[in-house]
């Protein structure tokens, strides 16, 4: 029997669970990873890289040893397109040829809010975290505003948890350094009640989160541009000396060079299964897709973990010439942290559940971080 060559592009989430799943469901596949390099950048951690909890060497995973235990081979490049149907993957290092491809490329933030430049995108990298990080030792006071903003025609794409976390743990952070008092902090967002895929008692309890903790809020407002000492707003504007924010994402630019079907949103298109339509054995799972489902369905880590799951199911299936119908469940779970406390909120269509801040959360938050990376390490 030939053995089947499978390709998967991605390094991230997506990209490594779908190894993992792939091995584990078939010993023989030649599997081969495409990233630009081999290592995991952990990015839920980069909440706690301004408080000094978590540095970039905490975070960036080598992956040679995961890659040689799984057998995989590592092709270094950037995907530059596909042809023949995605049975040839263009990179910036020469061509991939496959049976099967899983695309998991994750995302792009839209930049195109007039004077973006003046902010920090923290989920761009590690290097943002860090920057975050310079900025507040050279502080002394001053306005400091966090806010996110969505993809107009995907109501998925964005990802505005870790805003929370690095509004909740600048302002602890803050407080255990005794300065506080000299600074303002500011939640801004479009929405008049931001968060709001993680459920109605989870925006109430953090709004009121907010409140307790003295951070302003100037919501339910379009953005109409940042400045370098303000963030200006179809309602108003106020002052901020650093400017956090998250835009909403779309696709690779990379997809723009494909056939592939997209959604209006820019994302590539996928069915329950995590097939790509009108493509024989193309896959794609985590923040480079739209999927069928609630529009709070999240782009996050664990999303993507167990569509990983059903694509690696399905496509060795389809190998094998079975019928591949496994799905994934739709479910959200996250620990909005605040470097001491953490608040645990789950959803999924039937449930809504909040549990309010603990400590114990913050070092289940820790523990689980600490669990997830010793599969690559």
């Amino acid at each position: 029997m030939k053995t089947s060559r499978i390709t998967v592009l991605g390094a991230g989430f997506a990209g490594l669970s779908t190894v993992r799943a792939l091995r584990r469901r078939d010993r023989r596949c030649e599997i081969t990873l495409v990233a630009p390099r081999p290592e995991l950048h952990y990015l839920p951690g980069m909440i706690w890289i301004p408080s000094g909890l978590r540095t970039r060497e905490d975070l960036v995973i080598p992956l040679e040893r995961f890659l040689r235990r799984t057998r995989v081979r590592f092709h270094a490049g950037e995907v530059t397109g596909l042809e023949e149907g995605g049975r040839v993957v263009k990179t910036s290092a020469g061509e991939e040829l496959n049976d099967a491809l899983v695309i998991a490329t994750g995302g792009r933030f839209i930049r195109r809010l007039p004077g973006i430049e003046h902010a920090i995108t923290p989920c761009e990298g590690i290097a943002s975290a860090e920057r975050i990080r310079d900025r507040l030792r050279e502080m002394q006071e001053g306005h400091i505003a966090f806010g996110f903003a969505g993809n107009p025609q995907e109501p998925s794409a964005m990802r505005g948890g870790p805003m929370f976390e690095f509004a909740f743990g600048i302002d602890q952070q803050l407080r255990r350094e005794g300065r506080r008092e000299r600074f303002r902090l500011t939640f801004f967002s479009p929405a008049p009640r931001p968060g709001n895929r993680l459920g109605p008692k989870a925006v109430d309890h953090l709004l009121a989160e907010m409140r307790r903790r003295g951070i302003e809020t100037h919501l339910g407002h379009k953005l109409k541009r940042f400045e370098a000492d303000r963030v200006v707003t179809e309602g108003g504007e106020f002052p901020a000396d650093l400017i956090l924010f998250m835009p909403g994402m779309t696709g690779n630019a990379w997809f723009d060079a494909t056939t592939l079907p997209r959604s209006p949103g820019g994302l590539i298109q996928a069915d329950a299964h995590c097939r790509v339509p009108g493509f024989e054995r193309v896959y794609v799972c985590g923040d480079s897709g739209s999927f069928p489902g609630p529009d709070w369905m999240p782009k996050q880590a664990h999303m993507a973990d167990l569509q990983a799951e059903a694509a690696a199911a399905n496509l060795i299936a389809d190998l094998r010439g079975q019928p591949g119908k496994t799905g994934f469940k739709v479910e959200l779970i996250c620990i909005v942290d605040s470097n001491d406390k953490g608040t645990l909120v789950y959803r999924t269509p039937e449930r809504n559940l909040l549990l309010p801040a603990t400590a114990a959360m913050h070092w289940a938050k820790r523990g689980f971080e600490r669990r997830y990376l010793r599969k690559y390490r």
